[in-house]
């Protein structure tokens, strides 16, 4: 019963991370992504001094 059971989980387990991870890898190549991952990529790299929230003064005034 064991051997059954983990051969399934193997088997199917295999098959359910491969189309997971052909989903995140199309996903990710798809053509129409480029320009929102080329964004995030740069983003370390900006040198803006504006921060990223508002203000932090403003939120404590809420607290």
């Amino acid at each position: 019963m064991y051997s059954l059971l983990a051969s399934f989980a193997q088997t199917w387990g295999m098959l359910l991370f491969v189309a997971l991870f052909t989903g995140a890898l199309t996903y990710a190549l798809w053509p129409r992504n480029q320009q929102r991952f080329d964004e995030a990529a740069r983003l370390p790299l900006n040198d803006s001094d504006e921060p990223i929230i508002e203000s932090a003064s403003e939120d404590q005034a809420h607290v």
